[in-house]
């Protein structure tokens, strides 16, 4: 390659440049794919989750197909897990709780999906800084190996300049990429958990729990105990079906 930058690069991390830019790539693949990501999972696609909770009423048949049909074009991991959950409404809870759990956990692999490879190039690529930094040093002491005369910074300057070139390198791309690492894991996990929430709320609400959907929502303690009442009450009815 004869671009200007690329011989820039060449003259300051000598065989490492390589390994470097391959790393700084993948590096910023990942997380341009994670921001993605985050961009099309953002709340705010979510507006008829709002609308629902908005609407206290009992699950009724035409309230559950029209939620059907409106989800069936949604995108988001949340609507199209309230998709499965609305076309298994026929199953009781515990069977569609156990339809959603499964769902979840394949969810939550898409939503960390590339991070041990970031995790890798936050540990790689320093280690490939001080490959540099060792074989700066090994040329800048072959160079004084042939010098016969004193030492002058010159005969230093390349070697230690490869040396500090690598390992600057290395640290750039290695500590974006654990930090982003941690911070999408912790996005991921946060996501997970918001959307267990709201399909247990729907769950809830499609056994006939009238404030499910305001169930740890900041609407107020009076609604909130009301919900309760209503989810107890359920689990009592369900249990005497059970027993009889």
């Amino acid at each position: 390659m004869s671009h200007p930058l690329y011989q820039t690069l060449n003259e300051q991390l000598g065989y490492l440049t390589w390994p470097l830019l391959i790393c700084a790539f993948i590096t910023l693949m990942i997380t341009l794919e994670r921001f993605a990501l985050i961009l099309f999972e953002l709340p705010k696609r979510d507006i008829w989750l709002a609308k629902l909770r908005q609407d206290a009423a009992t699950a009724t048949p035409e309230q559950c197909q029209t939620l059907l049909t409106h989800l069936s074009t949604g995108n988001s991991m949340l609507a199209k897990g309230s998709y499965l959950l609305l076309t298994h409404r026929e199953q009781n809870r515990y069977m569609r709780e156990e339809i959603i759990n499964l769902w979840l956990i394949k969810q939550k692999g898409k939503l960390q999906s590339g991070l041990k490879v970031l995790q890798v190039m936050g540990l790689i690529t320093p280690l490939l800084g001080l490959l540099g930094t060792v074989l700066g040093l090994i040329e800048m002491f072959n160079q004084l190996g042939v010098s016969q005369g004193p030492v002058t910074p010159s005969q230093l300057a390349s070697g230690l300049g490869l040396a500090m070139n690598t390992t600057a390198a290395g640290l750039i791309i290695a500590v974006p990429a654990i930090t982003l690492a941690h911070l999408f894991s912790l996005w991921a996990d946060q996501r997970c958990s918001n959307i267990a929430h709201s399909l247990n709320q729907l769950n809830l609400w499609l056994e006939g729990c009238d404030q499910a959907m305001n169930i740890g929502q900041d609407s107020g303690s009076k609604q909130q105990k009301v919900a309760l009442k209503n989810v107890n009450e359920s689990n009592k009815n369900s249990t005497e079906s059970l027993a009889l």
